[in-house]
């Protein structure tokens, strides 16, 4: 096939974008993990961090690289880890356990950070952090089906315990809505072409693992398109895995979430891969960044200022040098905001 696809090194500490770069390097046989961004992340939580007892909840902890940082820079600090997927979180918890009680792993969603807190008794929080994307924790292991560079079995959840996985969405989803997931998730320009072919394709046998599918993609997609536009697995995986997880639903009632659950001088920072991500981010932050007086009057109304301030202009991007250090460092996308005062109905 002339372009065929190749391995993706990663090791256990790392987390991997969905153009298949990983966020790690070698370093005496194995990989040490290389956080995107991290001095960023910590030069923008770190005015937040001055309370006697600060609490930051490290939305998707993954294996707990950001999380690690900030423990070992703020020695006052709680990180309260939140991550669907119980390997992740098993495996992040034995490396933060010697930071002792000041790491609080829980096995949640990052929706569900509401419950979380109000479970820990700690409503209000310092800061909140969402690094989104999948680790390389889910892209090696064979059996989870994350990987387009490797045959595997088609799973993609990140929680192996709960939903339909991506050869069930493979397997029964009507033509229409494969090629929507295709088109809205994944950005396909050839999504109608690729969910005919698909259909086609497992009523002679039901698909199981990626192998099949990954051929089926390199027969569908023109050869210019595979030239010029990439991996032509990338943007399908990246469909499935969001519809699998519900990536995006969840991300639009996180992002609100977080914010509610900063007290005054709180930071939200949060770094996007894809501009599907990066867009529910924007909007989410934007009307809470306006006043909500009525247009036409002519002083601003108690309670009705603007509750967030940006501090950043736009989206932020990673550094040159970052980047050829990181590779996933070149698509992210950081959106970072402070909560300036109470919420409305929160107002005195």
């Amino acid at each position: 096939m002339g372009d065929e696809p190749t391995a993706v090194p990663g090791g256990a500490d790392a987390r991997v974008g969905d153009d298949g770069t990983t966020a790690e390097r070698r370093s005496g046989g194995g990989y040490s993990h290389v956080p995107v961004m991290l001095d960023r992340v910590r030069e923008l939580l770190a005015p937040a961090l001055t309370a006697e007892r600060p609490v930051v909840v490290d939305a998707t902890l993954g294996l707990g690289g950001h999380a690690e940082a900030l423990l070992t820079a703020f020695p006052q600090l709680t990180v309260v880890g939140l991550d669907r997927d119980p390997q992740a979180l098993e495996l992040a918890g034995n490396r933060l356990r010697p930071f002792g009680d000041r790491i609080r792993p829980v096995h949640a969603v990052y929706d569900e950070l509401p419950d979380v807190l109000a479970d820990l008794g700690t409503p209000l929080v310092q800061g909140v952090l969402f690094d989104l994307g999948v680790s390389s924790l889910q892209l090696d292991a064979r059996d989870r089906g994350f990987a387009y560079a490797q045959d595997a079995p088609l799973d993609m959840r990140m929680n192996q315990g709960t939903g339909p996985s991506a050869a069930d969405v493979l397997n029964d989803y009507p033509t229409k809505d494969l090629a929507r997931i295709l088109r809205e998730y994944g950005e396909e320009r050839f999504a109608s072409r690729i969910a005919a072919a698909i259909v086609r394709e497992r009523a002679k046998e039901p698909f199981t693992t990626s192998g099949r599918l990954v051929q089926l993609l390199y027969d569908v997609v023109p050869a210019p398109a595979r030239r010029s536009g990439g991996h032509p697995a990338k943007r399908t995986f990246q469909a499935l895995r969001i519809e699998v997880n519900a990536e995006l639903d969840v991300l639009r009632g996180a992002i609100p979430a977080a914010v509610d659950s900063l007290a005054v001088s709180g930071r939200l920072v949060v770094l996007s891969y894809h501009s599907l991500e990066d867009r529910i981010v924007k909007r989410a932050l934007a009307p809470r960044t306006e006043s909500s007086t009525p247009a036409g009057l002519p002083v601003e109304l108690p309670g009705h200022e603007p509750e967030l301030r940006l501090l950043v202009r736009g989206a932020e991007q990673a550094g040159e040098d970052e980047i050829q250090e990181n590779p996933r460092a070149a698509s992210v996308r950081l959106r970072a905001a402070e909560r300036i005062r109470k919420p409305r109905e929160a107002q005195p």
